[in-house]
């Protein structure tokens, strides 16, 4: 018998849930998210284990979705100084690299952004050739002010040699710099391209803390298992894939509660609302996995187009703050966070809160608490609030009127009833609040390609097999299961703009992970 260990980081908690090679929850615990995290996470396997019995040798893989990433950008926090280079002059003068890019997070990121000599058109063919000593020029010279370098051509998603020449010049003159590439990031759509390939670089130094500080934390525990980190795909990664595209991780909580709800509902096509301390996030499911968003993504006031989950979140969960004034009653969007056992009122504190609301309404008993300071008419009034919110926001996700199934997940879940308006059944099933965490220790690894064909090169059909090929060779680089592997998506883009009739084909490969 072998073991797994799932953990997910939330800003309010930390779930662990240790599962057997048949995917049976052995052990399951969640604990308050502090700021020390690692230390956290440290003390959450110590007490799967001690809870469980199980051998320590026999636990052979770790797996950790974490929002460590979405922080660091949001709070402007830990980021690297960042290099950035785009191969475009002349054609791209006009619009500077990261003009529109926040201030404070610009500061974080630092001055060296440079646009050099190169590109392609289109259609594949070469604007300008790229000069090598001008690359060196400007490498040299912010060389000693970033820590990593980020690297943008013109179409480089349709030809990648002078990203990739570029990368050897840096490598060259600086073999331990690390080095982001655009067309391993992003999709068509320069700026957002070149944004989300500066993000990834600047968060390397994070995702290595992270990786890090995961190690010593099994470490500590006598533990030595295989450690993947979720991405935001709703499938798991390799460390040093993980150190390599730490932007990948970001939305890898809400994809890990949708691949933990589908496990235990066993449904592959439907709505999971999955409801935390701070907020409430709604997705859909297709086909078992995450349904990809099909807009450009905002991510800590930064446009980005790589691969993201279509989620809505909402400031409602657990520790939502009800405020009324003047009969007028408002939900959130603050929240007490991991702070609610001190601050809720039924803890003994004075804010209102959400889980107040519930157990005012009978919706949920919570052991040693006091209720008789709740006004039941308030918390009424307060539930039909965020109802009412909850399902606005399902109905915006919805493509169509038709009543469609949900799955409500997460600890905050008990804020909501049973009866959602729009909805053709609302289930909760069992380990409904750590489905996070064993959406982590349940997860497949992907391989997918996105990459443009000229269709009067090659046929149709050569195309997509050549995709599905290449899509499966990088699924069992990740350590897929060869046998197991399935082609789960095939997205077919024609670009009516280019000539040669040319198409973008997009294919994701899933295996169970090998063992």
């Amino acid at each position: 018998m072998s073991y797994r260990i799932g953990i997910d980081v939330g800003g309010t908690n930390t779930d662990v849930v240790l599962i057997d090679e048949h995917m049976n929850v052995i052990s399951k615990y969640k604990s308050a998210t502090t700021a020390d995290i690692m230390k956290g996470i440290q003390d959450s396997i110590a007490y799967i284990i001690s809870d469980s019995g199980v051998d320590k040798k026999l636990i052979t893989h770790a797996m950790l979705g974490t929002t460590q990433c979405t922080n660091a950008i949001v709070e402007r926090r830990n980021l690297n100084s960042v290099g950035v280079i785009r191969i475009g002059h002349p054609a791209t003068t006009a619009v500077p690299p990261l003009y529109d890019w926040p201030k404070d997070l610009l500061q974080q990121i630092g001055s060296h952004q440079y646009i050099v000599k190169g590109g392609y058109e289109y259609n594949g063919e070469e604007i300008v050739p790229i000069e090598r000593e001008e690359i060196i020029h400007v490498v040299k010279k912010m060389a000693k002010d970033v820590q990593a370098i980020a690297v943008t051509g013109i179409h480089s998603p349709v030809r990648t040699e002078q990203e990739k020449k570029v990368l050897e010049i840096i490598k060259e003159l600086y073999p331990d710099m690390p080095v982001s590439l655009s067309h391993e990031i992003g999709s068509i759509g320069l700026l957002e391209r070149e944004n989300a390939t500066v993000l990834n670089a600047s968060l390397q130094t994070v995702m290595k803390r992270v990786v890090n500080g995961f190690q010593e934390a099994l470490h500590s525990n006598a533990l030595h298992p295989h450690i993947f980190l979720g991405q935001n795909d709703g499938t798991l990664m390799k460390p040093e894939f993980a150190l390599k595209y730490p932007i990948f991780t970001i939305g890898c909580g809400p994809t890990n509660s949708i691949r933990g709800a589908v496990y235990l509902s066993n449904i592959k096509n439907t709505m999971i609302v999955d409801v935390g301390g701070t907020t409430t996030d709604i997705g859909v499911v297709q086909n078992g996995f995450p349904r990809e968003s099909a807009i450009a993504v905002e991510i800590g006031g930064v446009r980005t187009n790589f691969r993201m989950p279509d989620i809505l979140s909402v400031g409602i969960g657990g520790g939502t703050v009800v405020h009324e004034a003047d009969n007028i009653i408002e939900v959130g969007p603050e929240s007490v966070g991991h702070e609610l056992v001190n601050e809720g009122v039924i803890f003994g504190g004075d804010t209102l809160t959400a889980t107040d609301i519930a157990v005012g309404t009978g919706l949920a008993k919570i052991p040693n608490t006091d209720e008789t300071s709740l006004d039941t008419s308030l918390c009424i009034k307060a539930h039909e609030k965020i109802m009412q919110e909850v399902e606005i926001a399902i109905d915006r996700m919805k493509t169509s009127a038709q009543k469609i199934p949900v799955v409500l997940t997460g600890g905050g879940s008990i804020i909501l009833s049973e009866q959602i308006s729009g909805t053709k059944q609302v289930i909760k099933p069992d380990h409904f609040e750590v489905a996070n965490a064993i959406g982590a220790a349940i997860s497949d690894v992907s391989g997918e390609v996105e990459k443009v064909y000229s269709l009067d090169e090659i046929s149709y059909e050569d195309a997509v097999e050549n995709a599905k090929k290449l899509a499966r060779q990088k699924a069992i680089q990740a350590s897929a299961d060869a046998s197991t592997i399935n082609i789960v998506s095939i997205e077919t883009i024609p670009l009516a703009y280019m000539p040669g009739n040319a198409m973008i084909i997009k294919v994701k490969a899933v295996g169970n992970l090998k063992v």
